[in-house]
């Protein structure tokens, strides 16, 4: 008898999405709608009104996927390469 796991994938579920990912998503449609993308995120990143975001293709869904202080983290990991 044949014991081992078998794993089973679903092919609709879509793979999640990287911070940068999102994160350029959202830059993009900001910019498509005319916005200081750059001022947008900080506001929102400062405040977390997602107001501050558009809903244009789906970005203000999308940046809520982050967490605000994780993304705080990132960003200084990164700039600082850390």
């Amino acid at each position: 008898m044949d014991r081992n796991t078998i794993l089973f994938t679903n092919p609709d579920k879509k793979k999640e999405q990287t911070t940068e990912e999102i994160l350029n998503a959202v830059y993009d449609a900001l910019n498509e709608k005319g916005y200081n993308a750059i001022d947008q995120m900080v506001g929102y990143i400062l405040s977390g009104d997602p107001s501050y975001i558009t809903g244009h293709n789906n970005a203000r869904n999308l940046i809520r996927k982050i967490e605000r202080d994780e993304l705080v983290e990132k960003l200084l990991r990164k700039f600082l390469d850390k």
